[in-house]
């Protein structure tokens, strides 16, 4: 089989190659066996750091009131329950995510917190969005798209979904930048990261395939270039914690 047709049908989870077809499920298991345990793994793998790093992505969203909004990959909810009380009543937040279980942990923490009457929930696929072109003021996604089979057909469909002069926020993992770093990060990703997710959650291999997922995600300049081919423009990206994260901001004009 040469190289060009393996690249049609098979692709990457984790380390792992299995058949493209097969990746969203893989995918949708590590979600379904995380996410009882979604917050609180958060809060220990990060050390709370996730925080900051949603706090500082609302800041840098510009929401306002009155602003339609689209959280993808939305999980239990961090980032759709600040943009529902930015956006008030007048406006509307869409939580999506491709997995129900997390979508559900979503919809009941929401609930939980009062949030009511301008947030929907819809489940999806980000390669395939079910809305009208045009109509989202911003859109988000955080720590979901390296978890995406086709990153550029997702890309694409998040740049028909934006109103023009729309902008889209991908806050996810990339490549640290700081001499030495990365040794360290890679001690703690493929050794204490999987001990602490066997402890927590007993999941020691769904965290180990987090881990791969991160080292599998393009770097910072790659993910700038996939935006630009997808259309976005003024497309920018900021290192947080060494580039342990990173922040990517590109406009539809």
């Amino acid at each position: 089989m040469s190289d060009k047709t393996s690249e049609k049908t098979s692709t990457h989870f984790g380390y792992e190659q299995v058949p493209i077809a097969e990746k969203v499920n893989k995918v949708a298991d590590v979600f379904h066996s995380v996410a009882d345990k979604y917050d609180v793994m958060n809060d220990l793998m990060s050390m709370g750091v996730h925080r900051l790093w949603k706090r500082y992505t609302i800041e840098k969203s510009g929401a306002k009131k009155g602003d339609t909004i689209l959280d993808l990959a939305g999980g239990t909810g961090d980032l759709a329950a600040k943009f529902a009380r930015i956006v008030g009543q007048e406006g509307k937040v869409v939580l999506s995510d491709i997995n129900g279980s997390m979508l559900e942990n979503g919809r009941t923490r929401l609930t939980d917190l009062g949030i009511a009457g301008n947030i929907d929930y819809v489940q999806a696929n980000a390669e395939c969005l079910p809305f009208p072109s045009n109509h989202f003021n911003l859109i988000t996604i955080a720590f979901g798209l390296r978890n995406v089979t086709d990153k550029e057909k997702a890309l694409r469909s998040i740049f028909e979904t934006l109103k023009p002069g729309g902008k889209l926020m991908v806050l996810e993992f990339s490549k640290p930048v700081v001499p030495g770093l990365n040794i360290l990060y890679d001690q703690y990703s493929f050794k204490l990261l999987p001990f602490i997710g066997k402890v927590v959650a007993n999941d020691a291999d769904s965290y180990r395939y987090l881990a791969e997922s991160i080292r599998m995600h393009p770097d910072q300049d790659t993910l700038k270039g996939m935006m630009e081919t997808a259309g976005f423009e003024r497309t920018t990206y900021h290192n947080m914690t060494g580039g342990i994260v990173a922040l990517h901001i590109g406009y539809k004009l």
